[in-house]
């Protein structure tokens, strides 16, 4: 194959797999993997440096267009930091991707013969996604195994297995039409077609099977109330527009309902400013909240606030407070504060910070200095309210992020509540891939998950990943959303036993590689 050609195809594998992931939802894109597979394939008569280029024009294309929404943030402020933006999306999607060369460069040097290359190729992936998950601070952002959309038969395999799982199990399918090609018996290419047709109709099967059996919320569960309030993030933190902003949120906040919410939540910093220079004894801020809230009624804001810091010194953090309006005269009662454990890379703090700054790189929040990452994170309580585990933001991207709150809590929480400032991202894919990334810890963990974002998209999710009522704020709406706190399951198995999955798939790949190498002998490698 001409070697310009080679590398197109390699980007376009990317790609396709890309398109599959919501809100694009071709699935057909997930055949990228089959072709990703054929261009990097242990045929002996490349070097191995083809495999991990090709690995990784194929993740270039992936996460180029995965991630594209990089460049939003920059031109927030373009004129200090719209010059950083292509070279975010260069460094992003480029660095991403190295994962899925050195991905392509172990499949190659495994050299798994005959079918065996199928799980060896899935499982060499997997691998490295699980990688891109845990190494630094982690960016599991697309993992294949949430193509699925949240919600959908396919996804609640989750429950199960979990979202890195899921990669193993949807790479080892979709890239299975690549040995239909392969000089081996006919009957070794049905045998390996059925088994992929079998696997996904399994998906499909026991996701419509839990589906039709979903647990039925109750009645007189807490009635939550999502506020989405639509401003600009450009014009969000212009001084002069913070009583405007105020106001918004207190109109959606006392929207008349048929019924009232005991539970508003607002955003993730949905006040352009430091909590504690707003809410101060007689300030007009704090007297509206305490005229807009009734009595017995928790607010549940994103924030930020500062604070003592580990050093004694002032540190600033982003949270998420709860205030509950007290009978008569008591005004609010804070009944509960969790700061944000996972912080954002360049976002919220710079890695090598001082080193950044010399060259003139600050972090993009508005804040005087970067924020400081919260203790280790536990489920809140709040007054009045089912036990929460709190996801601010990124903190949504991560597999067992509850479930590793809960044991160390030594209690399980009801519900998970993400507030997140997706006006970041602008009017692009990412607000709704971060809604999908954030259904797959609902069914991860068997809890209802309700989103809350200043510009979309915002929703209340079951466990099982659905939106209530399918009721959805898009991007570039302004309202509420009114429903009522979906029930819990009990924990599920990924919940219980983690990765475990992952890790006998991977060990069983290897092992059939290495019987299935014993019985085929191969001609010397020319890599």
């Amino acid at each position: 194959m001409n070697a310009w050609l080679a590398r197109l195809l390699a980007l376009a594998s990317g790609l396709a797999a890309a398109l599959a992931f919501p809100p694009f939802g071709v699935l057909p894109g997930l055949l990228g993997y089959a072709l990703m597979l054929r261009l990097v394939d242990t045929d002996g008569r490349r070097p191995r440096r083809s495999a991990f280029f090709r690995g990784w024009l194929a993740g270039v294309g992936y996460f180029g267009l995965g991630v594209g929404w990089i460049t939003e943030p920059f031109m927030v402020d373009a004129a200090e930091q719209g010059w950083m933006a292509p070279f975010a999306l260069l460094l992003m999607a480029g660095g991403l991707a190295l994962f899925w060369g050195f991905a392509a460069l172990v499949f190659r040097l495994v050299r798994a013969p005959g079918w065996t290359r199928l799980l060896a190729f899935a499982a060499s992936l997997s691998a490295f996604e699980w990688l891109r998950g845990h190494v630094f601070t982690g960016f599991p952002w697309n993992l294949p195994g949430e193509t699925w959309a949240a919600g959908s038969a396919p996804s609640q395999t989750a429950a199960l297995i979990g979202a890195y799982g899921l990669t193993f199990v949807t790479v080892a399918v979709a890239a299975a039409p690549a040995l239909l090609f392969d000089p081996v018996s006919r009957r070794a290419r049905i045998l390996v077609a059925g088994l992929a047709l079998a696997v996904l109709g399994g998906l499909y099967g026991y996701g419509g099977w839990r589906l039709a059996h979903a647990a039925p919320s109750s009645p007189n569960a807490p009635l939550v109330r999502v506020v989405q309030a639509n401003i600009d993030q450009k014009e969000k933190w212009k001084p002069e527009n913070l009583p405007q902003v105020f106001a918004t949120y207190r109109r959606l906040t006392t929207q008349p309902a048929a019924a009232t919410p005991d539970l508003v939540v607002w955003p993730e910093g949905a006040l352009p400013a430091v909590i504690d220079d707003l809410l101060y004894p007689g300030s007009p801020y704090l007297t509206g909240l305490v005229d807009d809230l009734r009595p017995g009624q928790t607010l549940m804001m994103g924030a930020n606030r500062a604070g003592l810091g580990p050093k004694g010194k002032v540190a600033y953090y982003n949270s998420l407070i709860a205030f509950r309006r007290e009978p008569g005269p008591g005004g609010l009662r804070v009944t509960g504060i969790y700061d944000k454990h996972r912080l954002v890379p360049f976002g919220e703090f710079l890695p090598f910070g001082e080193l950044a700054t010399r060259w003139g790189i600050r972090s993009l929040v508005h804040m005087p200095e970067d924020f400081t990452p919260g203790p280790d994170p536990r489920p809140l309580t709040p007054l009045g309210l089912p036990a929460v585990q709190p996801l601010i933001c990124y903190e949504a991207l991560f597999p067992r992020f509850a479930d590793g709150a809960a044991a160390g809590a030594g209690h399980r929480a009801a519900w998970l509540l993400n507030v997140s400032n997706d006006a970041w991202f602008g009017q692009t894919s990412g607000p709704w891939q971060h809604l999908n990334i954030a259904g797959y810890r609902a069914i991860e963990a068997g809890l209802p998950l309700v989103r809350a974002t200043p510009t979309g998209v915002s929703a209340v999710l079951d466990a099982y990943g659905r939106a209530v009522d399918g009721k959805r704020l898009k991007l570039g709406q302004e309202g509420v959303i009114d429903a009522r706190l979906p029930a819990a399951l009990p924990s599920t198995t990924y919940s219980k036993r983690g990765e475990i999955f992952l890790a006998a798939a991977l060990l069983l790949s290897l092992v059939l590689a290495a019987l299935q190498h014993r019985l085929t002998p191969r001609p010397p490698s020319q890599g």
